[in-house]
Order: C-alpha cells, then sequence, then structure tokens
C-alpha cells in the first residue's frame, strides 16, 4: 500500500520541476527581449558586417519569392511532417507527446532565433568561433539585401530561412529519447541545445567561422544540421537509458499510416531544404531539387531491396526509413553533385543507414526512432561523400572532390566531420547533465508506463 503522504511529495516535486522549467524559459525570453528591444536604439543598417558599409544591392523578386516559398516548405517538414513521422513510430500512449515535441520546439527556437539566436549564428564573425550580438532582436536585419547571405533576397527574408532549420534540428533529436523524457527537461534541453550546439556550429560553417573559411562544402546542413542532431541523438539516448521494457515488451510502431504520410510531407519539404539553400530561383536550385529527388528515390529502393535480401520481406517501414536515409545523405552534396552521383550516394545511404539501425541492438543503446542510424550515419556519408563527388561543373562557388582531382577536399571535409561531431557530443553531455540537476531528464518509472500523454499533459489521443 502507498502512504499517500509521500505520493502528494512526489505530485509537488513534479510540479516544481515544471514551474522551474517554465520560469527559467520565461526568463529568457523576457531577457532577450529587454534586450532587443533596447538595441532598437542602436539598429544598423542591414547590409553592413562588423560596421563597414557593403554596396546598394538589388531584391529579386523571383528570387525572394522562392526563398520565402522554401521557408514554408521547411517548417512544413517539422509540423507536420516530422510530428507524424515519429508519432506513428512510437506506441499510441505516446503519440500526444512526441508530437508536442516537434511542435513546442518549432515555437520556442523560433524567438530564441529572433531574440539572440540569428546573430549569435550569423552575425559579425568573432575569432572564427561565434557571431557577435550586433543583430540581436534582428536590429539591423531588414528588408534590403546582405552581401554574403543572398545578394538578391531581403536580409530578413534569408534569416527565416534559416530560422527554419535552426528549428527543425533540435526536433530532430528528439526521436532518440522518445517515450521517456519529461517535458520539463525537454523545454531546458532544446533551448540550450539550440543556443550551445547549433549557433556556434552554423557560425563555423555558413556564418563566416573557421571552417567555412577553410572551405568546408556543407550545402544545405549535412553537419549543421545532421551529424550535430544525431551524434546528439546517440548521447541522450546513453545518458536518459533504455525505455523501461525494452527488448521485452512489444514496442512497434502503432500508427504506420501517420509514419507513411509524414514521410511525403519530409520529401516535399525537403525540397525547400536543399533547393531553398540556392538562395534563389535559379539553375541551382534545380540542380539542387533533382538530385535532392534522386538520392531520396534511390535511398527507398535500395533500403527496400537490402532489408528483402536480409529479412525476407520488404517493409513500408523500411521504403519510409530508406527515403529519409537518401534525403539526408545527399543535403550537404545537394548543390555541388551531379543527378549520376547523388544517386550514387542514396544507394550507399540505403545500405550503411539500414545495418546502422540493424546493429544498434548489438551496441546497447535505445535509439527509440532511428536517429543516430539515419541522420547521424547519413550526416557522416554525405559530408565525405561531398568530399568525393562535388564538382566545381555543377557549382563554380565550390570546389572539386577527390573524384575530380582535388584530394584536399576530402580532407577538410573529414576535419569538418571530427569537428562538429566531438564538439556535439562534449556540449549535449554536459547539457544533459545541466537539465538533470535542475529538472530531472526521465519521467518516473509509473509515467513511463501510463504513457506521456496522460503523465505530461493529461491528454489522450485515442478514446
Amino acid at each position: 500500500m502507498t502512504d499517500p503522504n509521500n505520493e502528494r511529495d512526489c505530485t509537488n516535486r513534479h510540479m516544481g520541476c515544471h514551474r522551474m522549467a517554465a520560469l527559467t524559459i520565461a526568463a529568457v525570453m523576457l531577457g532577450a527581449l529587454v534586450l532587443g528591444a533596447g538595441s532598437v536604439a542602436i539598429a544598423q543598417d542591414s547590409s553592413a558586417i562588423g560596421g563597414g558599409a557593403a554596396p546598394v544591392l538589388k531584391v529579386d523578386t523571383g528570387d525572394t519569392a522562392w526563398v520565402l516559398m522554401s521557408s514554408a516548405l521547411v517548417l512544413a517538414m517539422t509540423m507536420p511532417g516530422l510530428a507524424l513521422f515519429y508519432g506513428g513510430l512510437v506506441r499510441s500512449k505516446n503519440i500526444l507527446g512526441t508530437i508536442m515535441h516537434s511542435l513546442i520546439i518549432l515555437c520556442l527556437v523560433s524567438l530564441i532565433w529572433i531574440f539572440f539566436g540569428y546573430s549569435l549564428a550569423f552575425g559579425p564573425d568573432k575569432g572564427g568561433l561565434i557571431g557577435g550580438l550586433d543583430w540581436i532582436g534582428l536590429s539591423g536585419v531588414g528588408s534590403d539585401p546582405h552581401p554574403v547571405y543572398g545578394p538578391t533576397i531581403p536580409h530578413q527574408v534569408f534569416m527565416l530561412f534559416q530560422l527554419m532549420f535552426a528549428a527543425i534540428t533540435p526536433a530532430l533529436i528528439t526521436g532518440a529519447f522518445a517515450e521517456r523524457m519529461r517535458f520539463s527537461a525537454l523545454l531546458l534541453f532544446a533551448a540550450l541545445w539550440s543556443v550551445v550546439i547549433y549557433a556556434p556550429v552554423a557560425h563555423w560553417i555558413w556564418g563566416g567561422g573557421w571552417l567555412g573559411k577553410m572551405g568546408a562544402l556543407d550545402f544545405a546542413g549535412g553537419a549543421v544540421v545532421h551529424i550535430s542532431s544525431g551524434v546528439s541523438a546517440l548521447v541522450c539516448a546513453i545518458v536518459l537509458g533504455k525505455r523501461k521494457g525494452y527488448g521485452t515488451d512489444y514496442m512497434a510502431p502503432h500508427n504506420l499510416p501517420f509514419t507513411l504520410l509524414g514521410t511525403g510531407l519530409l520529401w516535399f519539404g525537403w525540397f525547400g531544404f536543399n533547393a531553398g539553400s540556392a538562395l534563389g530561383a535559379n539553375g541551382l536550385a534545380g540542380s539542387a531539387f533533382l538530385a535532392t529527388h534522386a538520392a531520396g528515390a534511390t535511398g527507398a529502393l535500395v533500403w527496400m531491396c537490402t532489408e528483402w535480401m536480409h529479412r525476407g520481406k520488404p517493409t513500408v517501414l523500411g521504403v519510409a526509413s530508406g527515403a529519409v536515409a537518401g534525403l539526408a545523405t545527399v543535403t550537404p552534396g545537394a548543390g555541388y553533385v551531379g543527378p549520376m552521383s547523388a544517386i550514387a550516394i542514396g544507394a550507399f545511404a540505403g545500405v550503411l543507414c539500414y545495418f546502422a539501425v540493424v546493429w544498434k541492438g548489438r551496441m546497447g543503446y535505445d535509439d527509440s526512432l532511428d536517429v543516430v542510424g539515419i541522420h547521424g550515419v547519413g550526416g557522416v556519408f554525405g559530408i565525405l561523400a561531398t568530399g568525393l563527388f562535388a564538382s566545381k561543373a555543377v557549382n563554380a562557388a565550390g570546389a572539386d572532390g577527390l573524384f575530380y582531382g582535388n584530394a584536399a577536399q576530402f580532407g577538410i571535409q573529414a576535419v569538418m566531420v571530427v569537428a562538429v561531431a566531438a564538439f556535439s557530443v562534449a556540449g549535449t553531455w554536459l547539457i544533459l547533465k545541466v537539465v538533470d540537476a535542475s529538472v530531472g531528464l526521465r519521467v518516473s518509472p509509473e509515467d513511463e508506463s501510463t504513457g506521456l500523454d496522460l503523465s505530461q499533459h493529461d491528454e489522450r489521443a485515442y478514446s
């Protein structure tokens, strides 16, 4: 028999954790709002970098329309695409909690990005490591083009496009700890991770940081999005531990049609993710669009055939997973490789990511929704494959890869893999320890048995 007093104490502690998380997030938002409001008085022209005036540039309406549409497509990847993809893969008692992860991260990271995240990632470079706070509260980020971040689109449109990348990246990680993290912990983790991990990595590669200056190629986020989220997901799965009953209880996906619908929305949105990274309605966008589709289709077919030979039957989940693996793997090279190279990348992704998922059981960690095997492994291979297949004939602003006579590029890509992975692993581990000490990471065994929908949100998906 349980002691009612102990139950009340546990409930009070649990509510206290949620209040602490909510107050912390509110304090961060309020502080950023005050800073952003104060910065209006020292607003600077949006075309200036580090105080230096840039030439007057012209907004192209076609390019602007395409990047705005691409921003909407990437938004659809997070909500409802990723939400449905992940929601269908969990048990029915956890679908609302899982969908909530994608929705609330989209909202939370959007505000962080507007207040100061964008400035940290893309603001004037500070020693190659981080951007300055010159653009805090979007001060100086207006309707004029930026000479580096899209010379034919408004600076604010570029910021909005990048906001969608910043939002989906921590949302990807949630698949690794699905069905067992406290909602209060999720909020703190997402807020800290987007600032401590995502903003510096984005700056290193896209914002004028040290990897970008070295010549690292990452067209649309193989390292910034997929490696950072994939290796962070591995750390989360290890630190939180396995789900209750993992390996003995029945944990099959409860709604594969949801997952398939999410796959279609992810594929649809990925055209904005990759082709939109051309920052214009031009030939490079068309090339990236084609490479994206070719790799996604190849990844789906090759995963299906690999699973068919290995397990005896092709599955719908396998085809969906293979498509996402192909799309993720071609992302860093989408604007640097031709269609035949994209097909080769998609084929390798279908095999490598399949066996990475199969082998996770032997490795002893519970990555609930295969974030490590698909995004982590796919991101690493995609970055390295870009160092092999990149061609200046496709994108003169890029570089030739190893197969086109430039072995040094492959070495640069390898340095990017190691740097981003090591930083993400160390930073994620520290963030998890801070979150655990603050509000606790994992729900109680009783709450886990009940399910996140009821224990964290007091709602049911199905009556």
